[in-house]
């Protein structure tokens, strides 16, 4: 009989508990809190959507936990392995280990326009493994199968491609290394339709295929429908609704929720009457102008 591992007994591949991150300001001011005892939980396998507006705290959170900036308090664990409190060497011999993977926004930013897409996705695999040449090259060809890429395009520039394209090249070159978390941050916000449905549900696919889990940041609601198992909603640094993606998505709670769904297009328009939207808005500024009179952060 084979043995079944349920998802609640697996080690998460992202465990983030009661995380605190304030950022410095003027000299003789306090500082400013970003993120309020944050907790999140991402599971092999798992692809967990976080979502909020600019501002909201979401790539705080995920440079919190890549160990780029620096949290006050609270717990960061990937794949059983604690980061939070690494030095900046430490966790950077962390991140050669390739536990951790990390897509932009705009692939751009993180393809080298004189990589071609080979060199681009065989970098990280040479700096874990260093593989002989034959080995380089059979991890790039499944790299780009893995993501649905002709082998043609594997001598091509990033310039030679389009933005879906670079997108999952992007993608392969995060996979070679076999990470156990894959963070995505507004992974298809510069995609046009097409090419957005085909990376979302190819993340989808990829979790599911590979028991990698996958944090996916974004502003739009309404790209989770059918890709997340679980939604964290994030409001000026505080988690104000969490779980099942369809709870979420078909029974929000928090007023913030239902705001960010009434902006997502519907063939009738607007989900909410301007009159609702509005009041919801009220409801939340009136939170957080208690929240602003407070007791300052120090």
């Amino acid at each position: 009989m084979n043995d079944v591992v349920t998802p609640a007994l697996r080690v998460p591949a992202l465990e983030v508990s009661d995380l605190s991150v304030s950022y410095g300001t003027a000299l003789g001011s306090h500082p400013v809190q970003v993120l309020h005892g944050v907790s999140i939980v991402v599971r092999p396998g798992e692809v967990v959507g976080l979502i909020g507006e600019t501002g909201s705290g979401k790539t705080t959170l995920a440079r919190a936990v890549l160990g780029l900036t620096e949290a006050q308090s609270g717990e960061v664990k990937i794949a059983g392995d604690t980061v939070s409190g690494l030095g900046r060497r430490q966790y950077r011999a962390f991140r050669r280990t390739g536990a951790v993977q990390y897509v932009f926004q705009d692939p751009l930013r993180s393809l080298d326009p004189d990589f071609t897409v080979a060199r681009s996705i065989a970098e990280g695999v040479d700096q874990r493994d260093k593989p002989n040449q034959a080995e380089r090259d059979r991890r790039v060809r499944e790299a780009l199968d893995l993501v649905g890429l002709d082998q043609d395009l594997a001598n091509r520039l990033p310039a030679e491609l389009s933005g879906g394209q670079r997108q999952r090249v992007a993608i392969a070159r995060a996979m070679a290394v076999q990470p156990q978390l894959l963070i995505c941050d507004e992974p298809v916000s510069a995609l046009d339709a097409a090419s957005k449905i085909y990376v979302l549900e190819l993340l989808r696919d990829l979790a599911r295929e590979k028991n990698v889990g996958i944090l996916l940041i974004t502003h739009d609601l309404g790209s989770l429908a059918g890709i997340a198992d679980e939604v964290v909603v994030l409001y000026h640094g505080d988690v104000v609704e969490a779980g099942p993606a369809a709870d979420v998505l078909l029974a929000p709670v928090h007023p913030y929720t239902r705001l960010l769904l009434a902006s997502v297009p519907t063939l009738r328009g607007e989900s909410l009457p301007a009159v609702e939207r509005a009041r919801l808005r009220a409801v939340l500024d009136q939170s957080v102008a208690d929240a602003n009179t407070s007791t300052p952060v120090i």
